[in-house]
Order: structure tokens, then sequence, then C-alpha cells
């Protein structure tokens, strides 16, 4: 089934407006609002999910496939920017990413409830209905591209803060918070490419992380 005219208005306008906070700092203005670019990226993703019953060969794998590909666009701008030094902070990356993955796990735990037929390809993981990735309904092509979107999305956040904290004095409690944070991701990629083994690849993912903080990294007694 194709789309109406509405929908599609309404959905190439919900793209127009996530461009216009992917390129916010082109308008040389003072406010951080660049930053909503990951919330607003859940917007039009989530409007494709609910379309999805409407489009054909279109599903819940698709729709956030769209999602991972505005976050990951909008991580390369702001690694950019942290590379280059230009107003991009990895604290407020965090947060505001963050507060896009916060906001859609909120959205898979309302929508699928308020239309059923939204439950389609998906597993309930406690409150939440994600991708079942594992479903033989899937091509192994989307499945595929699915988590290798999820594991880009991960090393991006991971990439900026090793170039944010690289060479810096970085006390070992701060280590093991950093570590901690980033538990949840490497469980989910673990459960989404080998969920029989996902305590030992998330240990193993933790692990090389730790390990190469400790390399870039500094104790701040070198000199003592």
């Amino acid at each position: 089934m194709a789309l109406d005219a509405s929908s599609i208005i309404i959905l190439v306008t919900l793209f127009i407006i996530y461009g216009v906070f992917l390129g916010f700092d082109l308008f040389k203005r003072e406010e951080q609002y660049s930053y909503l670019a990951y919330i607003v990226a859940v917007v039009p993703s989530n409007y494709l999910w609910y379309l999805s019953l409407e489009i054909d060969n279109f599903d819940v794998l698709g729709a956030y496939l769209v999602l991972f590909v505005l976050w990951i666009i909008t991580l390369l701008r702001d690694t950019f920017g942290v590379y280059q030094k230009k107003n991009k902070e990895i604290n407020d990356i965090l947060l505001y990413l963050s507060l896009g993955i916060l906001i859609q796990l909120i959205i898979s735990a309302i929508l699928p409830e308020v239309n059923s037929d939204l439950e389609t390809n998906t597993e309930k993981l406690w409150f939440f209905w994600l991708p079942n990735v594992h479903s033989a309904v899937f091509s192994p092509s989307m499945a595929t591209a699915f988590k290798i979107g999820a594991t880009a999305l991960v090393l991006l956040v991971i990439i900026p803060l090793i170039i944010d904290i690289k060479d810096e004095e970085v006390p070992f409690p701060v280590f093991i918070i950093i570590i901690a944070i980033f538990i949840a991701p490497f469980l989910y990629l673990s459960y989404i490419w080998l969920p029989e083994a996902m305590a030992v690849l998330t240990f193993l993912m933790s692990v090389i992380l730790f390990i190469v903080l400790l390399l870039i990294t500094k104790s701040g007694k070198e000199t003592k």
C-alpha cells in the first residue's frame, strides 16, 4: 500500500526539522540547539514505524535503521566537532543522546500498546517492544544491517569520549563510572550478536574499553 499525500508531506516536514537542528551551527547562533537533533531524530523514525503498516516491504526494523542512521550522522558531526575542538563537548553529546534513547524507549513501550498491530516483528524486553532481530521473518541482510548500525552507534559514542579525554588526568574511579555507563549498550550489543554468550561478550568489551582508557589517559602522578 502506498502512502497518501498528507503522510508524505508530514514525513518530509519532520525530516526537514531534523535537518535544521543537524545544521543549526551553520546559523552562527550562540544557542546549543544543535544537540536537539538527537531528540528530534526520534520523531520521523517513529512516524515511519507508525506508517509501516501502510508501506509495502517496510517494518519496525526499517524504522529503527532510519533512527540509527540519523543518530550516526549527528554523532559524526559532533565527533568532528570534538576533534576540531569546535564548541562540542562529550558531556553534552552523551546527555542528549541518552535523552533521545530514553524517549525512544518510552515510545517503544507506549506505541505498540496503543496499536497492537505495531507489535509485529518485535519482542518485549521488560516494558519495551524492540525489533526481534533473531526472528526468521527478517532477511539476514536487514538483521545484519541493524546489528552493524547499533554497533556503529556505540562506537561513535566511544570515539569522541576517547578523543576528549586522551592524555588527560583521569582518576581510577572515573574509569569505573565510564565502564558502568557502557554496560547497558554492551549488553544489548552482546544480545543482538551472540545472545548465548551475552555475559562473556559484555565482559570482553568492557575489558577492552578499560584497557584503551588506561592507555590513553594519565594518572596525574607521572611527573611526581
